[in-house]
């Protein structure tokens, strides 16, 4: 049975680019995250239906799969918004007010952590760190960094919005 008929579940231009990944392995396995990366590149996000898709194309049991995609926490399992705000949670951010950031960032888009907003553009997640302490607070919106945060650049930043 071939790769494409086995993974159903997934778009021929990605089985394409998850095959083109594989072939720098010699073990399909290896390239679990870059088939995650891929699928969620074109998606947002893993579905269920997604995971099993990529779990036959690599040969590995979906569960197995799940335990990668679970691990990495830029790897969404659930639907998101267009872009992701991650704001950092570490002891630096947190010590230099990042709980105030994300009641700010909470308030401005009238989500909480782990929500999305209605109109779908965010999704607010915790993460545990970003590693840009000398600049804490930061978060990423999507690939952006933003430093030095504080709660009137929060409110700057998403003044128009909503």
């Amino acid at each position: 049975m071939s790769n494409v008929s086995k993974a159903t579940e997934l778009s021929t231009e990605e089985i394409n680019e998850i095959n083109q990944e594989v072939a720098h392995y010699s073990n399909k396995s290896a390239a679990a995250i870059e088939a995650l990366k891929i699928v969620q590149k074109h998606r947002r996000w893993v579905s269920d239906d997604s995971l099993k898709g990529i779990a036959k194309l690599l040969d590995m049991s979906a569960d197995e799969l799940d335990g990668v995609a679970t691990f990495y926490n830029l790897i969404y399992r659930q639907p998101v918004g267009k872009q992701v705000i991650h704001y950092c949670d570490s002891i630096s951010c947190w010590m230099l007010g990042s709980d105030q950031i994300c009641q700010q960032l909470s308030d401005s888009l009238a989500i909480k952590v782990g929500e999305t907003t209605v109109d779908g553009q965010y999704t607010l997640l915790p993460i545990v760190c970003l590693g840009d302490c000398d600049h804490a607070p930061v978060m990423m919106v999507g690939d952006t960094l933003h430093r030095n945060l504080t709660v009137t650049v929060i409110q700057k930043m998403f003044k128009h919005y909503g």
